[in-house]
């Protein structure tokens, strides 16, 4: 049984990934399971080229970006298990009971992170009734979000990214992501608000 498992290895997934595991040492995360489902073929980054995104070199390929993040997260949280190569079919269940199926294997999770970008070829059997059109979306786009109030879609569904209705820019995926994380060791702290930060002291 994991604690959560996020669907979607690109940037809001990976950020939210790196925050969880950034937590490893505070009382209430020490034993709590985390995985990712890092599957990123589809990921918007494949094509992508950055000059102004806070932090990264001007230049930076986005397809970099996906390689490197993965590394990252080995290296540096490796008790956060990522699983590869497995798309997400289904979603049964309800908190703190899911299962997640793939089209390989099958999970058990308390809670759900889903940042796996905003196509209308969204098709995970369990959140489609979830499904609207996207709100910061051009029309013509046919991009589409999963109804949310604050990245909540339901009790321990959250969602992240363009996904979760945000505009497509690193800086914000990124921050959506860190953000459902923060939400979630608040609530492993009992509710009092939290975060995690390293610092060189």
């Amino acid at each position: 049984m994991f604690d959560v498992l996020i669907i979607g290895g690109g940037v809001s997934g990976m950020s939210c990934a790196l925050v969880l595991g950034s937590a490893k040492n505070k009382s209430f995360a020490i034993e709590k399971k985390v995985g990712i489902f890092s599957h990123q073929k589809s990921s918007s980054l494949q094509e992508a080229l950055f000059n102004n995104a806070y932090g990264i070199p001007s230049g930076k390929l986005g397809s970099e970006l996906l390689s490197e993040s993965v590394a990252h997260l080995s290296k540096t949280y490796p008790h956060i298990t990522q699983i590869q190569d497995e798309k997400v079919l289904r979603i049964e269940g309800e908190a703190p009971n899911f299962t997640i199926t793939t089209n390989k294997s099958s999970y058990k999770t308390k809670a759900i992170v889903v940042g796996i970008g905003s196509a209308n070829t969204f098709a995970i059997e369990g959140l489609t009734q979830y499904v609207i059109p996207h709100q910061k979306a051009l029309p013509e786009k046919q991009r589409i979000q999963l109804k949310n109030s604050d990245h909540k879609v339901t009790e321990g569904i959250y969602v992240i990214g363009t996904l979760a209705g945000w505009r497509s820019q690193l800086a914000i995926a990124a921050g959506s992501g860190a953000a459902v994380a923060t939400d979630i060791l608040t609530l492993w702290n009992n509710g009092t608000q939290t975060h995690a930060h390293d610092s060189i002291r």
